[in-house]
């Protein structure tokens, strides 16, 4: 990256924090639905006027929903704004309320998948994806008391993501680093812990070539493998958000299973399609809330052209 372009990375580093700010600040001084409407409003801003990854909204939607008129699209990719901008505003405002606030704002179905396994000291792997407020899902779940192990990766924005760890771990959400080694995970389970992980984003040349909406995604195979190797239970957990509702978090969880070739690749690669399978799934009921803004197919240049290369790494 040349200074030019460094430089115009941290202006527009800054000016995303700075409308992140704006929401979280409110946070702790105006009621619920003030918080999410001002977060709503911002994550319009972010994409109308300042139009971050626009294009790559724009892009994945006409892939993923050709079908669709594009005034259907725009409509989602709106909401999909909206719902980001309330999604940040609502996840610090959550990190600065009480346990049994927290649990007051959110349900839980499926919760056994999870507290069972735990109870026994088995540990549960939970995978998720970028639907609905992921970061209110984890909090539901911390402030119930179960031990929760967050792999995340950094953001682009460095400012955003050590804000977005503090409050995390204020959640009650031990969070790991991505690039930690493997072995720590299989820890985690034998002390009975929840593994999280989010997996729903380009895994590039690492992954496994999986179907995502009818077209080749790179997944990561580490929740396959994790819960082969261990034994421990696979979960698809989804954290829906609906504003205007009394209990406005409601994080779903099922289980995701396959019948065992006793093939190891086989097998990895089938558990996987499993979960990203059942992740489409809420995604089509729940377009609005799916963060459209992240790269999760290689680029192309045009119709019928082969992908362009995707740096490692990149969002």
């Amino acid at each position: 990256m040349g200074a030019s372009e460094g430089r115009r990375a941290r202006t527009r580093h800054r000016v995303e924090y700075a409308l992140f700010r704006l929401a979280a600040g409110c946070a702790g001084l105006l009621p619920g639905r003030w918080i999410q409407g001002l977060g709503a409003v911002a994550g319009l801003l972010a994409g109308g006027v300042l139009r971050i990854r626009r294009r790559v909204t724009r892009e994945n939607l006409e892939r993923v929903f050709p079908e669709r008129s594009p005034a259907w699209r725009a409509r989602v990719a709106r909401e999909s704004y909206r719902h980001l901008g309330r999604t940040a505003a609502t996840t610090f405002r959550l990190a600065r309320l009480t346990p049994a606030e927290i649990r007051a704002r959110s349900r839980v179905e499926g919760w056994e998948l999870l507290a069972d396994p735990v109870a026994r000291g088995e540990g549960a792997i939970l995978v998720t994806g970028h639907i609905g407020n992921w970061e209110a899902g984890g909090g539901a779940l911390a402030c119930r008391g179960l031990p929760l192990d967050v792999v995340v990766r950094p953001q682009n924005n460095p400012l955003f993501d050590r804000a977005l760890v503090r409050a995390r771990r204020r959640l009650g959400m031990n969070v790991v680093s991505r690039d930690d080694p493997a072995h720590l995970l299989l820890r985690s389970l034998r002390r009975g812990r929840v593994v999280v992980l989010v997996a729903d984003q380009n895994a590039h040349a690492g992954g496994l070539m999986m179907d995502f909406f009818g077209e080749p995604a790179s997944t990561a195979r580490g929740a396959a493998l994790l819960s082969l190797r261990s034994g421990a239970p696979l979960v698809l957990g989804v954290a829906l958000h609906h504003p205007a509702a009394p209990v406005p978090h409601h994080l779903v969880l099922e289980p995701v299973s396959i019948s065992p070739s006793g093939v190891p690749a086989r097998d990895v690669e089938a558990l996987t399609r499993a979960h990203v399978s059942a992740l489409e799934r809420w995604v089509r009921r729940y377009p609005g809330q799916y963060l459209w803004q992240h790269r999760r197919w290689p680029r192309t240049q045009a119709a019928g052209r082969a992908p362009e290369p995707s740096p490692r790494g990149q969002v």
